[in-house]
Order: C-alpha cells, then sequence, then structure tokens
C-alpha cells in the first residue's frame, strides 16, 4: 500500500529530474508488481508447502527492502535540494507531495525489512 502511494505521489508531481525520480518510479512500480504477485501466488497455494518458497519471500523481501532504502534517500536528496534550490517560487504543493513521498518510501522500507526479518525467521526455522 505505501509502495502505491509513493507511486501514485511520484507520477503526479512534476519530475524536473528524470533521472532520481525515475529509478523512485522504478523501485516503487517493480516492487508493488513483485509483491502483489507473490501474495497472488500464496494465496493461490501455489508454494504447496515447499521450503524454497520461504527461501524466494525472503530474497524478494531483501531485495525489495535495499531498493526501497535507495529509492527513499534518493527522493529525500531531491526534495531537500529542490527546496533548497527554489525556496519560496517552488509550488507548495508539489514539494508537499515529495515531502509525503519520502515519508511513504520509507514507511514502504520499514515494512519491507519488518517482512524481511519474519522471512528469514521462518527461512531459520524451516
Amino acid at each position: 500500500i505505501f509502495g502505491g502511494l509513493v507511486w501514485i505521489l511520484v507520477a503526479s508531481s512534476r519530475v524536473p529530474t528524470p533521472m532520481l525520480q525515475g529509478w523512485v518510479m522504478f523501485v516503487s512500480v517493480s516492487c508493488f508488481i513483485m509483491s502483489t504477485t507473490l501474495l497472488c501466488l500464496y494465496m493461490g497455494g501455489v508454494h504447496g508447502g515447499s521450503s524454497s518458497w520461504v527461501t524466494v519471500d525472503a530474497v524478494c523481501q531483501a531485495t525489495a527492502a535495499l531498493f526501497y532504502l535507495s529509492a527513499a534517500v534518493l527522493e529525500a536528496y531531491f526534495t531537500y535540494s529542490v527546496g533548497l534550490l527554489f525556496g519560496n517560487f517552488l509550488v507548495t504543493s508539489i514539494y508537499q507531495e515529495n515531502i509525503a513521498a519520502v515519508v511513504f518510501a520509507f514507511l514502504a522500507t520499514l515494512m519491507y525489512v519488518i517482512h524481511k526479518v519474519f522471512s528469514l525467521l521462518r527461512w531459520k526455522s524451516s
């Protein structure tokens, strides 16, 4: 959910530096698709109780957490530098959207890290 919010907020804001926010969009869209696919596969019972799915889950969550951390830091850097560069001339709604995107990106990172910890604990016990 937080990843979808990051995706929506970055897509609705102006993109003066497409390389930075392009990475944020790539991470949020790809992690959203990956998480939704894994959720559907688990709910459909495709895993069949196999322990290899626990490894797949742990690897996917670790990768997503690392990607989201990099995206959150880049989005925070972008928002901070744009705020310093434009100051009062920046449209406040766009700046607020970017701040909200930063907050939700860090929340998504936190959720992926928590899920990764539980996946690793489940992987260790299997």
